[in-house]
């Protein structure tokens, strides 16, 4: 007789908000024009690119150096603005099923609490806070650098908006778990941890930055250590769910993160090198659960086994 199972459940709640499975972008990969490489409908989510109020024409260029392990941006969230995102994209991405997560930034308190509130829409799942570009703030800094500042805006963002409010935060502090309390304490439903790692690269002919904007974020490979350390950190210390980013690309880096605490992730610069990659991620975890035995992903999420007398 023909041995018929089920297919393991995939699906994943990020704060009230059910997910059909863990895999979704990270915000600023991700844009309409994939939908001609896979069907959109095959993510958990999707993370639209971080929009601010007005129309904001980035840094200047060049933008973007390869890295090995990586890649270097200093993009400075190009965005045309709040009523491009109402009158244009959320009519566009009404097509789907999955959840919409909207990514905000702004300069201020009093501007972020403003965005969040209009982009409170019929059609949008949940908001994210880019509280933590390295690219906006002087010199790198941003409010995800400290655990005060962090709580002030999370604050007035919680105050504006019914909606899921996911705060993401940034690997450039020496204060990961008291940042993360901050922005659960002061009402965040989740955590995206974490964004890119400030960086600096050099053209040695030229001797000048590679960058326009000589400073921007590190991203792939070479930071998913950091990420992944940041992710069970972050999972061990709060009660709200983490979401895990940071070079992953590979259904082991989907796991790592999942087991170290992370009920989602999100598949940011290799959808650069390989556009169907967050497709392929779905399958193939879809194929290790149904091999395992896994009845629900739910199964593996924080089970890594801390070795005795270990420290942090």
């Amino acid at each position: 007789m023909k041995d018929i199972r089920s297919k393991a459940d995939l699906g994943v709640t990020i704060g009230g908000l059910r997910l059909a499975n863990p895999i979704m972008p990270a915000s600023g990969t991700f844009s309409e024009d994939l939908s001609d490489v896979f069907d959109l409908d095959v993510l958990g989510a999707h993370v639209l690119k971080t929009i601010m109020h007005e129309k904001r024409g980035g840094n200047p260029v060049p933008r973007v150096c390869d890295l090995p392990g990586g890649m270097l941006n200093a993009i400075g969230i190009p965005s045309k603005g709040i009523d491009d995102f109402r009158d244009r994209m959320l009519p566009w991405w009404e097509r789907y099923a999955a959840p919409l997560v909207v990514s905000i930034s702004a300069h201020s308190v009093d501007a972020f609490a403003r965005l969040a509130a209009e982009v409170s829409l019929p059609g949008v799942a949940a908001i994210e806070a880019n509280i933590s570009c390295p690219n906006i703030e002087a010199n790198g800094n941003a409010f995800a650098m400290r655990p005060d500042t962090t709580e002030t805006v999370m604050r007035r963002l919680r105050a504006a908006t019914d909606l899921p409010l996911w705060a993401k935060l940034t690997p450039n502090t020496g204060e990961p778990v008291e940042v993360a309390l901050a922005a659960e304490s002061a009402g965040a439903d989740a955590l995206v941890v974490a964004n890119t790692a400030l960086g600096m690269s050099i053209d040695i002919a030229a001797r000048r930055p590679r960058l326009g904007n000589v400073m921007g974020g590190m991203s792939g490979p070479a930071i998913k250590p950091i990420a992944l350390r940041m992710t069970y950190q972050c999972a061990g210390a709060c009660r709200i769910p983490v979401i895990g980013c940071g070079g992953i690309a590979t259904l082991q880096d989907v796991l790592e993160f999942m087991i170290a605490g992370a009920r989602a992730v999100q598949v940011g610069t290799a959808t650069f090198r390989s556009p169907t990659v967050m497709a392929r991620l779905v399958a193939e975890l879809q194929d290790w659960a149904d091999a395992e035995g896994v009845a629900s992903i739910e199964e593996v999420i924080g089970t890594v086994i801390r070795p005795e007398g270990a420290g942090a």
